[in-house]
């Protein structure tokens, strides 16, 4: 599928129920994207144009344990495709700060290495802990990623909390300039 106009593309990817719609929602200041409590809605590839200088691409959320095996294979396709895309300037990676990596993340992880794409981990839901706690969750999945201090962001859609730092770490990809 070929976007017109040809713009830098960003996709954000997770586990269904990680809270990806909410967090589009907060980095445009509008809602964008259907947010629900049942996970496993996003069933599509959907295309955001962003103040008409780069797309957004909602990739569905993996790991639903509803998805039959024809789902979970046609999801697979659709991850290879998007990470493939030309004019994809990097990846935003959802991750429930409370929660250790599942089997799904950690593919998600080798196929995110395999295609050499800048990543972006977002650790979503940061209000749900404590700041201790929250600190203590960033610095081990930041290792166990084996990402830079730089390539994570706490984040809460609910409060607002890493919003900015997002926007600001998607603008770098988007420009190819990294910090």
């Amino acid at each position: 599928m070929l976007l017109d106009p040809l713009l830098p593309e960003v996709a954000f990817v997770g586990r269904s129920n990680v809270g990806k719609s909410s967090l589009l929602n907060a980095l445009v200041g509008r809602r964008i994207a259907k947010t629900s409590g049942t996970p496993g809605k996003t069933r599509a590839l959907n295309v955001f144009l962003i103040d008409d200088s780069h797309y957004f691409l909602d990739l569905p959320g993996y790991g639903y344990a509803r998805a039959g095996k024809a789902q979970r294979a046609a999801f697979r396709g659709l991850v290879k495709h998007a990470l493939r895309r030309e004019r994809l300037r990097g990846v935003v990676w959802l991750l429930d700060i409370r929660h250790p990596l599942s089997t799904d993340d950690q593919a998600m992880q080798d196929a995110l290495a395999g295609e050499e794409k800048q990543v972006l981990a977002a650790l979503t839901k940061g209000d749900k802990l404590s700041s201790g706690k929250r600190g203590t969750r960033e610095r081990e999945l930041r290792e166990e990623l084996g990402l830079s201090d730089d390539q994570v962001v706490v984040t809460s859609a609910k409060t607002g909390e890493g919003i900015d730092d997002l926007k600001e770490a998607i603008a770098g990809l988007i420009s190819g300039v990294t910090k």
